[in-house]
């Protein structure tokens, strides 16, 4: 499984509705498993983004339809990091030439 990590922001309609946010979590985290995926960690954060999450899905289609899926909804706006574990980063790196 491939890691992926969400940075999210509410948008205006996002943040009006804001005490449905936890239900729409869970929402999110049914449509992630549905597609074979998991989240691994979520936190709400103060600073440049309200919401960080860790979460797997077999590949980059599967993270993009998730991605889409939730913009859709229009509740918040995020940006997707691909994260290589230690031992691909090793890996990845012994592989310089």
């Amino acid at each position: 499984m491939t890691i992926y990590i969400m940075l999210a922001n509410w948008t205006d309609q996002g943040v009006r509705n804001l005490k449905e946010s936890p239900r729409r979590l869970d929402e999110a985290k049914k449509a992630l498993q549905d597609m074979g995926g998991e989240f691994k960690y979520f936190f709400m954060t103060m600073g440049d983004y309200d919401m960080v999450a860790l979460y797997e899905a077999s590949d980059d289609a599967v993270a993009a339809r998730f991605t889409l899926q939730l913009a859709k909804r229009g509740n918040i706006r995020t940006r997707t990091l691909k994260a290589f574990p230690e031992t691909a980063y090793r890996e990845i790196i012994a592989s310089l030439a």
